[in-house]
């Protein structure tokens, strides 16, 4: 019989909030998508599915090579990207203060949350038919879908979070004379960012999701644009490399944060946080 020691050695990957080897962080997420990608090419021989709602990958792969090289379809992948970064940076211009604002002081609570918390409940896409006749069919009424979509989110989670600030740092300084606009800056605000950065990558995935929703209304560019023309053809392996590529752009943007994150706040990598 194993003794004790060898039992939770056999079981390490399975321990509570133990870290694993990088090498088998990458190995097990590769594993993922091997596992993913396996399963759907043996869909259509298998006869699990219809070839012309679910193509393979192959196919896909094919139709996506198509497009960025025939059609144009780097274009669109930019327009997207813009689309979603600019909206997302007007979103967290107005979302951070303002979560931080309502998160330190009751009285700015008091007012915004009521106004912030209705918005918040709202479904984004329920704007589209008035957006469309304050802006028209240019870009003002994408940008401003994603906007909508993220900033109450975004508001909410900053403030939040910054109730979460120790309360003994806040008296500490409060004992060293610090005043209020002090210790907002210089013990606050500090305090609150590594998590207002993991709040904006949590938001960012937000962003890509209602990117589609605001692209396939009135808009001829665009990765959504480009997925609802393939629509109209039943073009089905280009609507699966569309979201193969929104995919994979929220993966990379999702690792740039973390990146920007261990970056600006290295001192929580060093205590495991």
């Amino acid at each position: 019989m194993p003794k004790p020691d060898q039992r939770r050695r056999g079981w390490r990957w399975f321990d509570y909030k133990k870290p694993i080897p990088l090498h088998w962080v990458i190995m097990l997420g590769i594993a993922a998508w091997v596992i993913f990608f396996a399963i759907w090419g043996l869909a259509v021989p298998m006869g699990w599915v219809t070839p012309l709602l679910v193509p393979p990958p192959q196919k896909v792969l094919v139709a996506l090579w198509v497009l960025l090289t025939e059609r144009n379809f780097l274009d669109d992948i930019g327009v997207s990207v813009y689309r979603v970064m600019f909206s997302f940076a007007m979103a967290s211009l107005v979302a951070v203060p303002l979560g931080i604002a309502m998160g330190a002081f009751k009285s700015v609570e008091a007012f915004f949350n009521p106004f912030v918390s209705a918005w918040r409940y709202l479904p984004a896409p329920s704007f589209i038919p008035i957006l469309l006749m304050w802006f028209g069919t240019g870009d003002m009424p994408k940008l401003a879908l994603l906007f909508i979509g993220v900033v109450w989110f975004l508001t909410t989670l900053v403030m939040d979070h910054t109730r979460g600030v120790r309360t003994e740092l806040i008296e500490t300084a409060l004992t060293l004379g610090g005043n209020r606009m002090q210790i907002l800056w210089t013990v606050v605000v500090p305090a609150v960012m590594p998590n207002v950065v993991i709040a904006m990558r949590q938001m960012l995935a937000m962003s890509w999701t209602y990117l589609v929703i605001a692209e396939i209304v009135a808009s001829s560019n665009g990765i959504g644009a480009m997925m609802m023309r393939a629509r109209r053809f039943l073009h089905t392996d280009e609507i699966i490399a569309g979201i193969l590529v929104i995919g994979i752009l929220g993966l990379l943007f999702d690792y740039l944060f973390r990146i920007a994150h261990r970056l600006l706040f290295p001192y929580l990598e060093e205590h495991g946080r």
